[in-house]
């Protein structure tokens, strides 16, 4: 039953968590009917730490300043080309992100506080969200829609303060800032630097003292030019710093340590600083610090990491490979592994998105259709590199081991609506499909899930929240009221841990699925009778058909229209539009919107990880009776003759060759 906000207000007021029972040690929420959406939570349910909204002494700038000399000479090095052509870059401009981000405000009063600090953290710092202000994004305007830009990275302070390695100024920055909720690195808890200190991982005054030698005689110290202020900053070079929006958590739940359950906290109270006692919605960065390669590098034989060398280590390693050249160019210190800006990832389509939506001057952004094109065949690179697939005979059947070559769990990050499978099909001598397992229908983005594995993570909502919300309990994609895991089947990183894994809530479910340190998974497909030949495909998709079509119908919050154009008016007003082009049907939500994009753009075609194939049968056994007779060769010269694949490639070469494959094998006879 629909009401109105009024009503809403007066069933929730002195009754929603805010009455929460102490039964635990933790809030405990009382049932109670009807149910009321949104849950009144308030911006101190959401609170991360870090440095304050609006307490910034100098403003960050936008990106398009650091492009004068950061981008726009050799776009391999210039981290300004490749950063506007990542997600980290359209941060703010996802559209998949704005359709859950619309339905999580219909589950949770004020939680843009929460998702807009790590998609528009300039936003969030300039205080554009802050009180009196709304949390629904429609303040933001001009570089609040650059991502996870230049200022905000480079800004950035370790929140755990080193003497001599930190930069000295960072102890009054961090004494500051109140409370501690930053020593926690998640929910873009960043510590930003007040002024515009801009570090990085080298040390400018010795690495341009080559470029600009001292002068004795004057005492020119030489070295720096002073472009801008900076630090030195090892914090750059390392994981921790990912942490920051890397490890996820929901702040409005609590960790029962009693029962292991996640129990609502009371309303408009600061949540758990711990992340570990809140509900683990992502969690990339505690599974690489709990893998091999949180311990030091790995030599994974040049697989990632450019010219950084055979060892990777941290996310910067893979994520930001090295390529020789300068990280600027106005006759930079050259340097044997400039971090490549890429920041690769597992999304195979929304940058596409990104660019056919928005009314981009590409003079103007460097977001051009060559850029997108080769941004998305890097991450689809990427997710080739993360796994290899061995195949094997055992007995009657075929198992397919998938093994992780990343420094997580494959997959990991966002875990709504993004899956890998196996994909097995079965062939006759003839090359006709016996059998196939997990199939998918690339018109309809339907997959076959129960003839195979697929490895996700699914969230779901208990009785608990069931009883608070309305919402029934069990599997859901409510982002902002899950609070369950209810499947994790995905690989784990090599040097994984069940202990370690469980303590930071990055275990299995159910628990202990794979031994300690096994960074792989076995799969046994049955071999069908006749069959001489298993070909196999290990897929990733970013965004399945059914939460694509979750997005078009939960979100209920329409476009208002313009009073006197009677456009209609997104809930990011300020950034130029084209929707007209994804208008079929019409589009009146940010959830229809998304999923018109979806439909236009392939649907989220999967991308191929792994493929092979493997003999399971005799080759000449043309007609599948299980051994190589007479009839095997009229049977061949028959579908020869018809040009079918199958017969005329036999052995590799086309034409009369295959005759003679064939013959050659039907009379070495069936093993």
């Amino acid at each position: 039953m629909k009401r109105d906000q009024s009503d809403k207000r007066a069933w929730t007021k002195g009754l929603v968590w805010a009455s929460l029972v102490c039964l635990t040690g933790v809030g405990a929420a009382v049932a109670y009917d009807p149910p009321v959406l949104p849950l009144q939570t308030t911006r101190v349910d959401f609170f991360s730490g870090g440095t304050p909204a609006g307490s910034l002494s100098e403003p960050l700038i936008g990106p398009n300043n650091c492009s004068n000399c950061h981008g726009a000479y050799v776009e391999e090095q210039a981290p300004y080309d490749r950063w506007v052509t990542s997600l980290m870059g359209q941060a703010s401009r996802d559209p998949v992100f704005w359709a859950a981000f619309s339905i999580a405000q219909q589950d949770a009063e004020f939680i843009g506080d929460f998702c807009l600090r790590c998609h528009t953290p300039i936003g969030w710092a300039r205080g554009k969200l802050m009180d009196p202000n709304p949390t629904d994004g429609s303040t933001l305007s001009g570089i609040d829609f650059t991502g996870v830009s230049c200022s905000v990275c480079h800004r950035m302070v370790d929140p755990e303060y080193t003497p001599g390695v930190s930069p000295a100024r960072d102890e009054s920055i961090l004494l500051a800032i109140p409370g501690s909720g930053h020593m926690w690195p998640h929910n873009a808890n960043f510590v930003l630097d007040p002024q515009d200190y801009r570090r990085g991982p080298h040390d400018l005054q010795a690495d341009w003292l080559i470029h600009n030698p001292p002068d004795p005689e004057t005492g020119y110290p030489g070295g720096w030019l002073g472009f801008h202020e900076w630090e030195h900053s090892p914090f750059h070079s390392d994981s921790r710093m990912c942490a920051t929006c890397h490890d996820v958590s929901t702040p409005t739940y609590t960790l029962d340590t009693n029962t292991g359950a996640y129990v609502p906290n009371a309303l408009n109270a600061p949540p758990p600083v711990n992340k570990y006692h809140q509900f683990p919605e992502q969690r990339t960065y505690s599974e690489w610090a709990n893998s091999l390669f949180g311990q030091g590098p790995v030599d994974l034989g040049g697989r990632f990491g450019g010219s950084r060398g055979n060892g990777v280590s941290s996310c910067q390693d893979c994520h930001m490979p090295g390529i020789p050249g300068a990280g600027c160019g106005i006759e930079a210190p050259h340097r044997p592994a400039v971090a490549q800006h890429d920041f690769s990832g597992a999304n195979s389509w929304v940058l596409q998105a990104i660019i056919e939506l928005w009314d981009f001057d590409a003079s103007d952004t460097a977001l051009s259709q060559e850029a997108v094109t080769d941004a998305l065949e890097r991450n689809r690179s990427m997710m080739e590199r993360a796994s290899d697939m061995e195949l094997s005979r055992i007995g009657d059947d075929v198992n397919v081991r998938v093994i992780n070559f990343s420094g997580h769990k494959l997959p990991t990050g966002y875990v709504e609506g993004r899956r890998m499978w196996i994909n097995v099909r079965f062939l006759a001598a003839n090359g006709t499909v016996l059998a196939e397992h997990g199939a998918y229908d690339f018109e309809t983005a339907a997959l076959d899930t129960e003839t195979t594995k697929v490895y996700e993570a699914k969230h779901g909502i208990d009785a608990t929240v069931a009883a608070l919300t309305g919402e029934p309990v069990g599997e859901a994609f409510r982002l902002a009221l899950v609070n369950t895991i209810e499947k994790d089947n995905r690989i784990p990183p090599m040097g994984f841990n069940n202990a370690a894994f469980e303590l930071l809530q990055a275990g299995s479910e159910p628990p202990n699925l794979y031994a300690d340190g096994q960074y792989w998974d076995d799969t046994l497909f049955a071999i069908p009778t006749g069959a001489v030949r298993a070909e196999v495909v290990v897929y990733h998709q970013t965004s399945t058909r059914e939460y694509m079509e979750f997005l078009r119908d939960q979100d209920q919050r329409t476009f208002p229209l313009h009073p006197e154009t009677n456009e209609r008016i997104l809930p990011i007003a300020t950034l130029p539009y084209i929707p007209e082009r994804f208008d079929d049907p019409p589009a009146n939500t940010m959830g229809q919107l998304a999923y018109n994009l979806w439909a236009a753009l392939g649907k989220s075609e999967p991308v191929v990880m792994d493929e092979g194939s493997i003999v399971v049968g005799c080759l000449c056994d043309w007609n599948g009776n299980g051994i190589a007779d007479v009839p095997d060769i009229f049977a061949f010269l028959s579908d020869w003759f018809a040009a079918t694949p199958a017969a005329n490639t036999f052995g590799g070469t086309p034409g009369v060759p295959a005759i003679f494959a064939f013959l050659t094998c039907w009379f070495a006879g069936c093993p």
